[in-house]
């Protein structure tokens, strides 16, 4: 009986908890969300249709790479809610700025396009955003109660 009530409050306690950092890793096409170097949970995703490499410029479809944070969110998007990555950072702007284009903007992690919601997981058999990270509706919901703003995010090859 001890033992069932210990279990319960520590799954109480993991329920309750924030994320404090969000990894994606291009390459496994994983979201995980982090507290306190404990994973809370990771999501399979879909990342813009060019997925090789990192975000040079408006346009590409390239997920950016690098460190950023989780800046604001909106529950009325083109997308089942959106929070959105501070792409371009400074570095980004001048790699861009360098080879005269626009880095683009207007990175988010979000669920299905609205009314579209009935594709569930199968939208990850391709990458199809233009460099965003697309998650279930039902996954964005949970990613959406465990993420705060100002949550850093590391997105990597």
């Amino acid at each position: 009986m001890i033992l069932l009530l210990l279990i319960g409050m520590l799954a109480v306690e993991d329920r309750a908890a924030k994320a404090d950092q969000v990894i994606v890793v291009k390459s496994q096409r994983t979201l995980t969300l982090l507290s306190q170097g404990k994973v809370l949970r990771t999501f399979k995703v879909a990342l813009g249709g060019t997925p090789v490499g990192a975000k040079e410029q408006e346009g590409d479809h390239k997920t950016p790479e690098g460190h950023y944070i989780l800046d604001r969110r909106s529950p009325k998007s083109r997308f089942y809610k959106s929070i959105h990555v501070s792409y371009p950072n400074d570095q980004d702007k001048q790699r861009a700025s360098q080879r005269g284009v626009s880095a683009g903007g207007d990175i988010m992690i979000h669920g299905l396009p609205n009314g579209f919601g009935w594709l569930g997981a199968t939208h990850r058999n391709m990458d199809w955003t233009d460099g965003c990270v697309a998650v279930t509706n039902g996954e964005m919901d949970e990613i959406w109660e465990l993420v705060s703003d100002g949550t850093p995010i590391e997105i990597r090859p």
